[in-house]
């Protein structure tokens, strides 16, 4: 993969073998934590793609709508969650997304002891900020939100 990124999915396959945009979109860096997403997504029936820096979320948002850009809601992930704990600019990507005029809702978490990362976060455009053991215990609801 360029840049040596990691990206880790889940698809929906239709009986002709038609592969499926992703639902969501995850910025998480910790492999233990994207094995439980990817799990859970599975058996919620949600298509789930995993990234591992800010630089490839911002990537699968603008390649889901060449023509349109970010400010329409179209094809393309439903729903985009960030680890902003995450190494590889999880901060950058969310302001970058919001200049772009993302209307797609982002749902982010971290260590509840950050509040300050916490309202950078939704000065950046974040809808939900949540704590991780938060976000954890709620991850199916979370996921299936992605299919209304």
């Amino acid at each position: 993969m360029p840049g040596g990124l990691r990206v880790v999915t889940w698809k929906l396959q239709a009986k002709r073998g038609v592969q499926f945009m992703a639902q969501v979109v995850a910025l998480v860096d910790d492999l233990f934590f994207q094995a439980k997403m990817l799990e859970t997504a599975r058996q919620v029936g949600v298509e789930l793609k995993t990234v591992t820096t800010g630089e490839a979320l911002l990537a699968e948002a603008q390649a889901a709508e060449p023509q349109e850009g970010l400010g329409q809601v179209g094809p393309g992930p439903a729903l985009l969650i960030v680890d902003l704990n995450a190494r590889q600019g999880p901060l950058e990507a969310l302001e970058r997304l919001r200049a772009a005029g993302n209307q797609r809702p982002v749902i982010a978490f971290l260590s509840h002891v950050q509040v300050e990362l916490a309202e950078r976060a939704r000065a950046a455009g974040c809808q939900q900020v949540m704590p991780r053991s938060k976000f954890t215990q709620n991850l199916a609801a979370i996921l299936s939100q992605a299919k209304s």
